[in-house]
């Protein structure tokens, strides 16, 4: 097994290197050694994904419980590790820095700060004004990479606009919001939802940092190609992956309640691959 430290710097590699790379979501043990089998070469978690398999709205997760299930994927598998970290799990400088630091003593070598709110807390004060003041922003990044690089390996940390995915499409500030957060420190920038060429390409070309997209949104969403050649770095799907799952799974499910039958056992996983996977006796597809 590699350590945190070789992982980092292979998770470091990936940024640095020639080309994007898609860095998949499991969300549990099972589908990160899954995605690990398949040959990708980095992971990320996905707190909605997460919280979904336990029952649970997204942001519903308590910082314990999140940092508990990261830890587990990191140690299940021999990969490099991003955590979507939240908001830091409060809104104070310090609330996003020890989230960083206790994610790194977690296993993860990389993980995300995201300028919204919790939208479980305060509600309608928060839904009202979802989003941290842009100077706020830039201070609670500043204070997590400063904590990032206090660590004795690179974290690479991730901060996210979430304008685009809270329905705010404006791209000026989105943009602005993404320099600060350079200038803050952060390594890779990330504004989730954008699905327009010529959005994601401005967001390219106005920050000299790796910028990662969330993919598989938007009526015509870009394939791995198309964002490589706008200059993509990173490619994420955040919770499409459990959402997947679990549409399969409801639609499996209503076949039986609705129709008595049980053809979606057709499409599904055999217990003999699944078994040769987790026991380690087959190599990567």
């Amino acid at each position: 097994m590699l350590t945190q430290l070789e992982k980092a710097l292979a998770f470091r590699t990936l940024h640095e290197r020639p080309g994007s790379f898609i860095i998949p979501n499991p969300w549990d043990v099972g589908t990160a050694r899954l995605l690990a089998h398949l040959g990708f070469e980095a992971l990320a978690t996905t707190s909605a994904g997460y919280a979904f398999s336990a029952g649970l709205p997204d942001h519903g997760v308590s910082r314990d419980a999140m940092l508990e299930h990261v830890a587990a994927i990191a140690a299940a598998v021999d990969l490099p590790v991003s955590g979507d970290l939240e908001n830091g799990y409060g809104d104070s400088p310090e609330d996003a820095a020890q989230t960083i630091t206790l994610a790194a003593a977690a296993g993860l070598v990389g993980g995300s700060i995201e300028d919204s709110k919790n939208q479980n807390e305060d509600s309608t004060h928060r839904v009202a004004d979802p989003i941290y003041a842009i100077g706020v922003a830039a201070e609670r990044v500043r204070a997590a990479a400063e904590a990032a690089r206090a660590l004795a390996f690179p974290f690479t940390l991730t901060a996210r606009a979430e304008n685009f995915l809270l329905g705010r499409t404006d791209l000026s500030d989105t943009i602005k919001r993404l320099q600060a957060y350079q200038e803050a420190g952060a390594d890779v920038l990330y504004a989730p939802c954008l699905t327009r060429k010529e959005d994601i390409e401005a967001v390219v070309r106005s920050v000299d940092r790796p910028v990662n997209v969330l993919a598989g949104f938007g009526d015509h969403p870009p394939d791995f190609a198309t964002l490589s050649a706008l200059g993509v770095k990173r490619i994420s799907i955040g919770g499409a992956l459990s959402r997947a799952a679990l549409g399969a799974f409801l639609r499996a499910a209503r076949e039986m309640r609705d129709d008595g039958t049980f053809t979606f056992t057709k499409n599904a996983a055999s217990g003999r691959e699944l078994n040769q996977i987790f026991s380690g006796s087959t190599g990567t597809d």
